[in-house]
């Protein structure tokens, strides 16, 4: 054991067992609610420097693998009988499962480089969906935070070898995670087996069949690396009276070829870290932005053709009733009539929506909620997703200054109401707008098409972000995108653009074929919240 481990362990917390446990001693520097930091060992500066982003579904052992990662850097042997440990191994395993996005930093001094762990949340079965969108803003905090992580070596996809198929829990991770990327980043995401006993044929066919984006072997195969940690089970095990069979030879015996199984590989994945380009996370963090910005446009939009068409519908009714006035040749004077009319009003946000976030960034003049999920952490609202370089909103309708708007607990939502209209509002309205000596029939009907020219303007201005977060995302058929193709396909088809409908057809039926049944749920999750 090199003098400098020993040093390492003499401030560890030691734990006894087959191996010799020590819990490395860290330094917390964020402890939020959704992403915490911590730091292990003396930053050097002049070392170059690896990112891994590791995503994978609870069960997977990405904990245990994050632990042999960093006893191959500390140049832990097996002879020393030792396991080192950033991550606890707890005896109840679901307690160690990770409820936030932790970020772990690691300097060893006897290697040629330092590196960064971010370990992202691994949901269990009764999560799913819903936390998407956590994932993604708290990663798109860490990217555009001062101090936060500028560049991405690899992004890990963690697997069983036991699997089968992927489970549409662990799609949904992955879907989350790879949704904020470009596509330049997919030659740099590999797949990282645990449980590897033997060669895992079935979960590569897994992972193919998925289409599931990653780096690609000469042959197509996807990139993998196998790991075996089934000697760190015995953590868990709660039963010290058997030590005679925990001791035995031949157990031993089989840890040592796991051990060095395990280092052969490991050796083999940092060749393939050291050979990766980085990618530039200040790049990924302009997809983050941009698709956030667009995202939330394609809602407001929606927001927007919706008012369109209730205020049609008011227009409509007052229409009808004033023709019925003139065909049973009544005094216009007399006119009157009840109509739905259409206005916003702002209400606390549903805590049904609050998985998906407890406030709003909504305009005060435009009087129209600019971005919901909102960014959780901004204070400022200048350095909201949704605003430009140069503070503007790229969302309400009049694009107003970031000191327009506010977030808080309330949001806007449509309502109708029923009011009474008579020949002397009509008149008072329209002669007020238009100022023409137009009869009302004809401003109504003028009115009417005006609405819909903007309607069909604001439907092209949905179809165009979609296609931009087609073109720029690694995964464009995320959750973001995929809960407004069936509104924007009516929508479009309501306009006569043939054309543009196959092409959302098209988006739509991919989207299925990649991902069976999933569009189902993203519907089933939007419309319950």
């Amino acid at each position: 054991m090199g003098n400098q481990l020993e040093e390492i362990l003499r401030n560890c917390t030691l734990k006894k067992g087959t191996f010799s446990r020590y819990i490395l001693n860290t330094k917390t520097v964020i402890d939020g609610d959704r992403l915490k930091r911590e730091t292990f060992g003396e930053k050097n500066e002049s070392k170059p420097h690896k990112t891994i982003l590791m995503v994978g579904e609870t069960g997977t052992g990405k904990s245990t693998l994050i632990n042999s990662i960093v006893n191959y850097m500390l140049g832990v042997q097996w002879e020393n009988k030792i396991w080192c440990e950033i991550i606890e191994t707890k005896e109840n395993q679901p307690d160690s499962q990770t409820n936030t996005v932790t970020v772990y930093d690691v300097f060893v001094e006897k290697r040629q480089f330092s590196f960064t762990l971010i370990d992202t949340p691994g949901f269990a079965n009764t999560d799913g969906i819903e936390k998407d969108a956590n994932i993604a803003e708290t990663l798109h905090e860490l990217f555009r935070s001062k101090d936060g992580v500028p560049e991405i070596d690899a992004v890990c996809l963690v697997v069983s070898a036991k699997m089968t198929r992927l489970t549409n829990f662990q799609q949904q991770i992955f879907d989350a995670v790879l949704s904020l990327f470009g596509v330049d980043v997919e030659k740099n995401i590999v797949v990282l087996i645990t449980h590897a006993q033997n060669k895992p044929v079935n979960a590569l066919k897994a992972i193919k069949a998925s289409q599931v984006k990653c780096a690609k072997t000469p042959k197509g195969k996807p990139v993998h690396f196998c790991f075996d940690n089934s000697h760190c089970e015995e953590f868990q095990d709660d039963d010290e009276d058997d030590e005679e069979e925990t001791d035995s030879a031949e157990k031993n015996h089989k840890y040592k070829e796991l051990w060095v199984k395990n280092e052969k590989t490991m050796k083999d994945f940092f060749a393939f870290l050291n050979n990766a380009t980085s990618i530039n996370v200040k790049l990924t963090e302009h997809v983050l932005r941009k698709r956030k910005q667009l995202t939330a446009s394609i809602t407001n939009l929606k927001d927007r053709i919706t008012l369109i068409e209730l205020r049609k519908t008011e227009l409509k009714q007052t229409k009808a009733a004033l023709e019925k006035c003139e065909k049973e040749k009544k005094n216009k004077n007399d006119f009157e009539c009840e109509v739905e009319e259409p206005y916003k009003e702002k209400v606390p946000v549903p805590s049904r929506r609050w998985l998906l976030g407890k406030k709003a960034t909504c305009c005060r003049v435009c009087k129209e909620n600019c971005h919901y999920p909102g960014c959780w952490w901004v204070r400022d609202l200048r350095w909201c997703s949704v605003m430009s370089d140069d503070g503007k909103c790229t969302v309400c309708t009049g694009r107003c200054d970031y000191t327009e708007h506010v977030k808080e607990g309330k949001m806007y939502v449509l309502k109708t109401r029923r009011v009474k209209k008579t020949i002397k509002d009509l008149k008072k309205k329209y002669e007020k707008e238009t100022g023409e000596k137009m009869s009302l029939m004809s401003r109504l009907e003028n009115e009417i098409k005006v609405l819909e020219r903007e309607k069909n303007k604001l439907v092209d201005e949905i179809y165009q972000c979609v296609i931009s977060l087609e073109e720029i995302a690694l995964n464009p058929t995320a959750v973001s995108t995929l809960q407004h193709l069936d509104f924007l396909i009516e929508k479009m088809r309501e306009t006569g653009n043939e054309e543009k409908v196959q092409k959302l057809e098209e988006l739509k039926e991919r989207a299925e074929e990649e991902n069976p049944g999933r569009l189902g749920r993203i519907k089933q999750l939007w419309y319950s919240i």
